[in-house]
């Protein structure tokens, strides 16, 4: 019989090995809140640190341990998680995240170049088994307001179904304003 110890060094060799060239630069959470500036004071006691973009309606943490790229904003949806991504440094690693989105299957939303959450991007979209949608993009620039994510609509005329921006959804809902 196998320790436990020695199954988990095997595993974690394993993913060690299989993972080897194909590291993911940074994770993205983006969650809805209801009070901006209380968010940004619990945001910042728990990551020990202000965030590095604060808006009327927006605030983002550019943190490195653990290497994530936390933002939450007060956008019109309702208070929870909004969607998860993939933040990449170079278009290389975009593309080569986009060949991982095909084999993933679903329907990949290309959005392409793209000003949304103060920032100009070039971005894709797919929701996992679960409905959770996931962002893939590369950020190439600041913008000075929020964006509505359209990509010139070319997302929008792409998808009939995406509403606000950064995150397609399943239906808009009368209430939501687009950026």
């Amino acid at each position: 019989m196998r320790s436990c110890h020695t199954l988990e060094t095997r595993a974690k060799t394993q993913q060690g090995s299989s993972l080897k060239g194909q590291t993911m630069k940074r994770l993205h959470v983006h969650v809805s809140v209801d009070d901006l500036p209380r968010s940004i004071g619990f945001y910042s006691a728990l990551f020990a640190s202000e965030p590095s973009v604060v808006k009327s309606d927006y605030a983002k943490w550019m943190l490195e341990d653990p290497r994530v790229n936390f933002a939450i904003s007060t956008r019109g949806r309702a208070p929870g998680l909004d969607h998860l991504g993939i933040q990449v440094e170079t278009g290389d690693e975009l593309q080569d995240v986009y060949a991982r989105l095909r084999q993933a299957g679903g329907n990949v939303i290309e959005q392409g170049q793209t000003a949304c959450c103060y920032a100009k991007s070039e971005k894709s979209w797919i929701d996992d088994p679960a409905g959770i949608a996931w962002e893939t993009f590369h950020t190439t620039g600041e913008s000075t307001d929020y964006g509505d994510g359209s990509g010139e609509n070319r997302a929008r005329v792409a998808h009939e179904q995406q509403s606000a921006c950064c995150a397609p959804q399943a239906a808009p809902k009368p209430s939501q304003a687009c950026c």
